[in-house]
């Protein structure tokens, strides 16, 4: 072995930092391209939900999708891209829910 250094951009020692810090929690992670495919059960457990609750989404179009024969695809991308739009609505909410509790004095 040589002693070469090996030098990195910045963003890939977050990247780096950011799952060995979650691999030391004991979480399992897993690393997907972002135009990646994924099922509609993958995608599921990757928002938290019901797959039956994924696929009326689906259909509602409130997530993109695709379909390969009868089987319905998901751009990772796409299902990120949710997660994040509900993340930030659900913040706001409670965000309105913590102000509203200040403003009648109930200490929040």
């Amino acid at each position: 072995m040589d002693d070469t250094d090996l030098v990195l951009p910045r963003h890939a020692l977050e990247l780096l930092r950011n799952i060995l810090t979650e691999m030391a929690q004991g979480n399992a992670v897993t690393l997907m391209p972002m135009h990646a495919e994924v099922t509609t059960q993958e995608a599921a457990n990757l928002l938290n939900v019901s797959r039956p609750h994924l696929v009326k989404l689906l259909e509602e179009g409130v997530i993109p999708f695709t379909r390969v024969g009868t089987h319905r695809r998901i751009r990772f991308q796409d299902v990120m891209a949710y997660r994040a739009a509900r993340a930030t609505e659900s913040e706001a909410a409670l965000r309105a829910l913590a102000d509203q509790a200040q403003e009648r004095d109930r200490g929040y």
